[in-house]
């Protein structure tokens, strides 16, 4: 991390190396990633209108296209900074520029959600596109060779997928789904074109740090949402005794979500290029989910103080299936990949099935996934210290021991 201004405005913006010592999230690096909370607070707060008023359906879809531009646009400028990050005067600005896309695009969810008017999300994502292939264009300026020829592609790519995006504004309503596939299937193919000849030089620990520190935001924005609703309930409809269980399941849920995920060493998963696309890509389900066990809180609280027009098994079951979802991606893309023996390696899907069948207990579905989470965490803290006790009852030290001493604790 840079603690001292720039010596000059304007440096070469060149290629890091993998091997660099003490990476980390740079501030504005930091304050990039809470500007993108708006936006994702917007998603959520459209997602949590939409099923309070019967609509899940129209609802959910709206949702994974409206988080699927908030993710992409962070995405690419993490693997981006994670390889050039010079923070010159210029990568500042240019930054800052792509930041007042997110406001724009943010600005725009509500009417996404409401109207079908993809119009300001496609503003706000054609500033922030515009900037992140100025970045691109600069980094070619200054490679040469196959990297040079990656930067272009990337560039290209960029300025190609935004043209295409214009078909999501100017489609007739029906036809919006359709293209939103085409074209997100369109944007997930650049990287691996991109860097068919020539992998950027991406930062393994700062990458997984990035991920890590956006996933504590997203559950930060989840625990916010949760509190306001309940204020909001308590204030509206005096119903504390059916808000408190709401509340103490919500918590426990989000304490879980944030144990399951941090306590690997992700970075361990980004050892060649393919684990690293496949890692990156399935975050959008991962951060996805954490966003929306927030938005399926606040929908339980509308539902307890007589707000929601759906019943309570479907209110339980707006926070039960993002959680469900949740665990089962955290394990598929890392989690398991820590796990010594059958038992660590179920504890995960079996508590994502637990948390499923959670739906069936109505107004108390929350609050019994939150204690399905919490034994969780202490099922998978006991077996990986019987697991300790039993390697070192042998001689043969923790197998299940990474990264320092910090192994699986989890299911």
């Amino acid at each position: 991390m840079t603690s001292t201004p720039p010596e000059h405005p304007l440096r070469p913006l060149v290629a890091r190396s993998r091997q660099e010592k003490h990476r980390a999230a740079t501030p504005l690096e930091l304050f990039f990633d809470l500007c993108f909370v708006v936006a994702v607070a917007q998603a959520g707060a459209g997602l949590v209108h939409a099923v309070a008023e019967g609509h899940a359906g129209e609802g959910v879809a709206n949702y994974a296209m409206v988080f699927f531009a908030i993710w992409w646009a962070w995405m690419n400028f993490s693997w981006f900074a994670s390889a050039y990050d010079n923070d010159d005067a210029l990568y500042r600005v240019v930054t800052l520029v792509q930041i007042a896309g997110v406001l724009v695009l943010a600005a725009g969810v509500s009417r996404a959600f409401e109207e079908h008017d993809f119009l300001m999300v496609w503003l706000g994502y054609l500033v922030m596109r515009l900037a992140m292939a100025t970045h691109w264009l600069r980094a070619a300026r200054h490679a040469s060779g196959p990297e040079r020829t990656m930067a272009r592609r990337y560039a290209g790519g960029v300025l190609l997928c935004q043209v295409g995006w214009t078909a999501l504004v100017l489609a007739p309503e029906g036809a919006r789904p359709w293209v939103f596939l085409v074209m997100a299937l369109a944007e997930l193919a650049v990287p691996p074109l991109a860097e068919r000849r020539h992998n950027s030089k991406w930062h393994p620990h700062h990458i997984a740090e990035r991920y890590g520190l956006f996933t504590i935001i997203v559950l930060g924005e989840t625990i916010a949402a949760a509190t306001v609703a309940v204020k909001t309930g308590v204030a509206e409809s005096d119903e504390l005794a059916e808000l408190l269980p709401i509340a103490a399941g919500g918590l426990l849920l989000v304490f879980a979500a944030w144990w399951v995920y941090f306590v690997v060493p992700a970075h361990q998963r980004l050892l060649t290029s393919r684990q690293a696309f496949i890692w990156g890509y399935g975050h959008y389900g991962i951060l996805g989910a954490a966003a929306a066990i927030g938005a399926g809180i606040e929908v339980a609280v509308e539902q307890a103080v007589g707000v929601a027009h759906l019943s309570a098994t479907a209110a339980a079951a707006a926070v039960t299936l993002p959680a469900a979802l949740y665990l089962l991606l955290v394990w598929g893309l890392h989690a398991r990949y820590f796990k010594a023996g059958t038992a660590q390696q179920l504890v995960l899907p079996c508590a994502a099935l637990g948390i499923l069948l959670c739906t069936l207990a109505g107004k108390w579905g929350v609050f019994a996934a939150g204690l399905v989470a919490a034994g969780t965490v202490v099922i998978g803290v006991s077996l990986t210290a019987r697991t300790a006790r039993a390697a070192k009852a042998e001689g043969r030290g923790n197998p299940g021991a990474v990264d320092g001493g910090r192994g699986t604790q989890e299911g």
